[in-house]
């Protein structure tokens, strides 16, 4: 009785200082003592998860589960007999010193919970389809809405809407809907919207993905995305894909010293080439600032071999740029001509910016005044004041590598526009 008083008063303090191992380690050899092999077992195991290598708690273990030896005053040991021919084998489970670790097994079987579980909300339900994981759309937007930048559309139609529009020309002169397509230039300049306006052009869908969308930090992953990505385009075809910042995406391998980034490079070329898949009425755009960047087996035929030059708008773009941005807005007595004049050099998302710079001075002057005035034209010319093109720097970048770079005929549009221009 008194051992049993111990036991609960020890039990106890354990439940008080449930974090305290020495305590339930000495609970358990009492337990142990006392006979009480299964409550003992219990809690070394809630010792043993917390403290795997906790010391004299495995060797305790082994003590609990081993049953207690007869005594020869209460055991009489049975007259050996002679196996009949339906007796049952011996058991091989125990060792040489009695043991049984068949029987030990059954029991931790029973009080040994799993250490991981998966909740029931993580549990994909029956009936229910995968989520898409790349967001589809459908632009309505066209190419008319883009102001300006006819050489870019020309190219465009002669690449995707051309062969889309005449099925049996395309048949005679033996043109796939098969093709890649990379953009580049500045930043701000309009490429996404490009991309999503020739979907709108073609009635298809568009899919974007970018950096963010595709790397994952978790081996294979990347790879799986860069594939999961096609298989996506593929069923909803026809389809634009546009590969943003493919210079981050399809980066020179040579230039990699992360073998995970040069997986996802391999990956993507074998995307593009379709191997073992279709990709046709896949239209596969990219968009990059460094062109200079990417993997040249990018763009080799079958790939991304067309490339066009996206340019900073000129003058009927930047008209169309303004209108569009001052459309919603209160506005008096603008001049877009004028404006379209007085930002030459600036991007789209230069000229956005000073059309929110006019609108903040105007609506800023009305709550100082308390008199709500309409923006006009001197709000714009100071904005116009304030703003720096963003695509000098880029300039000045490419002019270094068409200048100094190994030059294979790449970029031969972009040096013949520097050379004109002041940036050469």
């Amino acid at each position: 009785m008194g051992n049993d008083a111990a036991i609960e008063a020890i039990r106890r303090a354990v439940a008080a200082v449930p974090s305290d191992g020495a305590l339930r380690l000495h609970l358990a050899q009492l337990l142990t003592d006392a006979g009480r092999g299964s409550e003992a077992v219990v809690e070394l195991g809630v010792l043993l998860a917390a403290e795997p290598d906790h010391p004299g708690a495995r060797e305790l273990m082994l003590a609990a589960l081993t049953p207690p030896a007869a005594t020869p005053e209460t055991t009489v040991a049975p007259a050996p007999r002679e196996p009949g021919p339906d007796a049952p084998a011996p058991e091989t489970h125990s060792t040489s010193k009695g043991f049984d670790w068949h029987a030990a097994e059954s029991q931790l079987g029973d009080i040994a919970a799993p250490m991981f579980v998966t909740s029931g909300e993580d549990q994909e339900q029956p009936g229910t389809e995968p989520v898409e994981a790349f967001e589809t759309q459908r632009p309505t937007i066209k190419l008319s809405d883009v102001g300006g930048m006819e050489q870019v559309k020309e190219r465009l139609d002669a690449a995707f809407l051309a062969p889309m529009r005449n099925p049996e020309l395309r048949r005679l002169y033996g043109k796939n809907l098969r093709g890649g397509l990379l953009l580049y230039g500045p930043p701000g300049c309009g490429k996404t919207f490009l991309a999503k306006a020739l979907a709108g052009e073609l009635g298809a869908a568009f899919i974007s993905a970018g950096l963010s969308e595709i790397l994952d930090m978790w081996i294979g992953s990347s790879e799986r995305n860069v594939h999961e990505l096609f298989v996506q385009a593929r069923q909803a075809a026809p389809c634009v894909l546009f590969l943003d910042e493919i210079d981050a995406l399809g980066q020179k391998r040579t230039q990699t010293r992360n073998s995970s980034m040069r997986s996802v490079v391999n990956q993507l070329l074998t995307e593009l080439d379709g191997i073992g898949a279709d990709n046709e009425g896949v239209y596969v755009l990219a968009a990059t600032n460094q062109p200079w960047d990417i993997d040249p087996a990018m763009r080799r035929p079958g790939r991304l071999d067309r490339t066009i030059l996206v340019l900073p708008p000129d003058a009927a773009a930047r008209e169309a740029i303004f209108r569009s941005n001052l459309a919603q807005r209160p506005v008096e007595g603008v001049d877009l001509r004028r404006l379209a004049a007085g930002s030459d050099g600036l991007s789209g998302a230069d000229i956005t910016y000073v059309c929110e710079l006019a609108t903040e001075r105007a609506m800023m002057e009305g709550v100082r005044s308390g008199n709500v005035r309409m923006i006009g034209m001197a709000d714009l010319q100071h904005a116009l004041t304030q703003v720096r093109p963003s695509t000098s720097g880029w300039m000045d970048t490419a002019r270094t590598v068409v200048q100094y770079g190994e030059d294979d005929g790449t970029f031969a549009e972009l040096k013949a526009f520097l050379k004109k221009s002041k940036h050469w």
